[in-house]
């Protein structure tokens, strides 16, 4: 078993290896106003990775939608390690109010004995970067928003959280402040067409700059989220559409499974058997590929998101701001510049 080390004045909080597997899943949720339209959709991909030769998981959530037609979402892709640890967090948010829209991006990242977050506030044409370094020591019991998904599942799937349950967390404006968990019991939810009880948890950052903010959460006996809404919001997060249960999807996973037989041609069998074999053998190398980097995926579906929705003139400029952050190796504004200058060169 993994102990977690974090604020509380009660027994540790233990992880176990078997559980955290139990919580590789997708859920995939509705997001409705309180009239009840539909504006959006919010998903959350927990997957194993590896992060410089360390096993751990990737995480991506994404929401994206329209408040009052206005085009609005957030996305975060993070690995994090089997002690919950965040060895790395891509965090983006914007609201795309007409001649005034709103960009958040961070880039949180533990270097040495540090953790770095770098973040960059586009308003408008006015764009502001700012750096924030903690020491390692000092974040000790740190749960960041990607590991908090995680923190959840576990919880819900033991149907229980532990008194007094305090972490660390950073507020809005990069402050470090607390994040506490509460239980809400047990209630009744309606799924599609069937009735299910689900377990609530109550989830507060408790800022010393800013309003707390909190949010209720509530669960199927597998950990898959039923509903998710901040408290004073307008918006619900709702799952509408019942999900294979995990417990239910590992039964099935022992039935047995019959290949099919190769097919037989009567055309130039050997010609046609090597382009077979030479096929699958790529088809495999890529899929190896793209299963040992399963944030490929996530980073693409995303790309594909913002710029369908922003709709820019110029691709190449577009492209190289939005990776410009993904890079912890070089400034910010390289890739930016360099893509541009090529863009420049190829037009000329």
């Amino acid at each position: 078993p993994i102990s977690l080390k974090h604020i509380m004045k009660t027994k540790p909080f233990i992880l176990e290896p078997e559980e955290l597997q139990l919580c590789l899943f997708v859920d995939s949720l509705v997001t409705i106003s309180d009239t009840g339209r539909e504006l959006g959709e919010f998903t959350i991909t927990i997957q194993q990775a590896t992060y410089h030769d360390e096993d751990c998981y990737l995480i991506h959530a994404n929401s994206h939608g329209c408040i009052d037609d206005i085009p609005c979402g957030t996305s975060i892709m993070a690995y994090v390690s089997k002690r919950l640890a965040t060895l790395e967090q891509h965090h983006h948010e914007y609201v795309k109010i007409k001649d005034h829209p709103l960009d958040r991006k961070s880039y949180m990242v533990r270097q040495e004995d540090q953790l770095v977050v770098n973040k960059i506030v586009t308003e408008g044409q006015d764009e502001k970067r700012h750096t924030f370094t903690f020491p390692w020591s000092s974040v000790e019991g740190f749960i960041s928003e990607a590991s908090n998904l995680l923190m959840l599942r576990i919880l819900a799937k033991r149907k229980a959280v532990p008194e007094n349950m305090v972490f660390l967390s950073l507020d809005t404006e990069t402050h470090l402040c607390t994040s506490t968990f509460k239980e809400l019991g047990l209630r009744s939810q309606t799924v599609g067409r069937e009735v299910m009880e689900v377990f609530g948890i109550e989830r507060a950052i408790q800022s010393e700059k800013d309003l707390p903010s909190m949010w209720h959460f509530f669960f199927l006996s597998d950990g898959h989220l039923t509903s998710r809404v901040q408290i004073g919001s307008p918006v619900t997060m709702r799952l509408i559409q019942m999900p294979l249960l995990k417990e239910k999807a590992e039964e099935d996973e022992h039935k047995p499974v019959f290949e099919k037989k190769p097919l037989i041609w009567e055309e130039d069998m050997h010609l046609y058997s090597k382009f077979l074999d030479r096929k699958e053998e790529l088809k495999a190398n890529h899929a190896t590929y793209v299963r040992h980097h399963p944030e490929l995926k996530a980073i693409m579906a995303d790309f594909l998101q913002f710029l369908l929705l922003r709709k820019p003139e110029d691709i190449f400029v577009f492209a190289a701001d939005y990776f410009a952050p993904f890079s912890s190796q070089k400034h910010l504004e390289t890739s930016f510049q360099t893509s541009k200058a090529n863009h420049v060169t190829k037009n000329n």
